[in-house]
């Protein structure tokens, strides 16, 4: 019997429906190079959890929808001392975090990769999961990466609804007007809806959960957006704390497609939409009192 992780690897070989009939490259030189930082100094998730394996589940699940669709390369690392510097970070295009705590990356190291590497036009960052758990009182990342991490009240059991504030976004396509799943959502503190380009948020409604939400910050339950940085771009999607994420076809799309946004093969609005926010505010305020949810914090 396969274990789950060899299991793993053969689903993320297949080719996922919903990512087919993305063009190939002509050769590995014309595809974006994504680094996958999965290094973490705080909780270690089990799908960046390496155990014995030389992969863990999202860095194979990564690597090999690169490989399927043809339409970028993976290195993964988990040693940011070594890997994270300024003269290696010429060979990437993209950096994608799934990591937690304060890394190991020198100051001048990171002072590079945020004012001049990522602003340069084609580089960017997809930040999964806790990539919002990572340098939480770093002020210059948390402003890139557009919020920090503080409770997660629907863990990785429950059952949720996201709300698609822009359907038709190739970025979120894929969900379609609404998405269910099982996963850990978090909350935060430091979002900046002035700052960013919301496109999914968490359905009060639709997701109740018994533990406490801690409202300290708002009720607004941002999932996925986006932002440019300078002429960089960054996109950010709180799924992914679950192996089965990483499988799910849905979400994969949404990767391509993100990939594809930075490496500007297309445009779309990424301008802030702070009046999405505010609304969402409203709604899930009314929707927790409505749902008798446990609030804690500012009510």
């Amino acid at each position: 019997m396969l274990s789950r992780r060899n299991a793993l690897v053969m689903l993320a070989c297949l080719i996922v429906p919903g990512v087919t009939g993305v063009p190939s490259f002509a050769n590995a030189a014309d595809k974006p190079r994504i680094l996958f930082v999965t290094q973490s100094k705080g909780f270690v998730h089990s799908s960046v959890n390496r155990k014995m394996e030389t992969r863990a589940p999202a860095e194979i699940a990564l690597t090999q929808l690169g490989e399927t669709t043809g339409a970028f390369t993976v290195d993964c690392t988990q040693d940011c001392a070594a890997d994270f510097t300024k003269e290696n970070l010429q060979n990437y295009d993209i950096v994608a975090f799934y990591t937690t705590g304060d890394l190991p990356i020198a100051e001048e190291d990171m002072n590079y990769f945020l004012k001049e590497w990522l602003t340069q036009e084609g580089h960017g960052v997809l930040g999964f999961h806790s990539a919002m758990d990572t340098y939480k009182e770093y002020m210059p990342y948390v402003d890139m990466i557009g919020g920090a991490f503080i409770s997660h009240p629907w863990n990785s059991g429950t059952n949720v609804v996201l709300t698609n504030h822009e359907p038709d976004n190739r970025l979120v396509q894929s969900f379609g007007p609404e998405f269910r799943l099982k996963e850990e959502i978090y909350m935060y503190k430091h979002w900046q809806p002035e700052k960013v380009r919301v496109l999914l948020s968490l359905d009060y409604a639709k997701s109740p959960v018994g533990s406490p939400v801690d409202v300290s910050y708002g009720y607004h339950v941002p999932v996925c957006w986006i932002k440019e940085y300078g002429k960089g771009r960054v996109y950010c999607n709180n799924l992914g704390h679950n192996e089965s994420t990483w499988t799910n076809p849905a979400f994969q799309k949404s990767i391509v497609e993100a990939v594809k946004w930075i490496n500007r093969e297309f445009d779309v609005d990424a301008r802030p939409n702070p009046e999405v926010s505010a609304v969402q505010e409203e709604k899930a305020r009314a929707d927790a009192a409505a749902g008798n949810f446990n609030i804690k914090g500012k009510k």
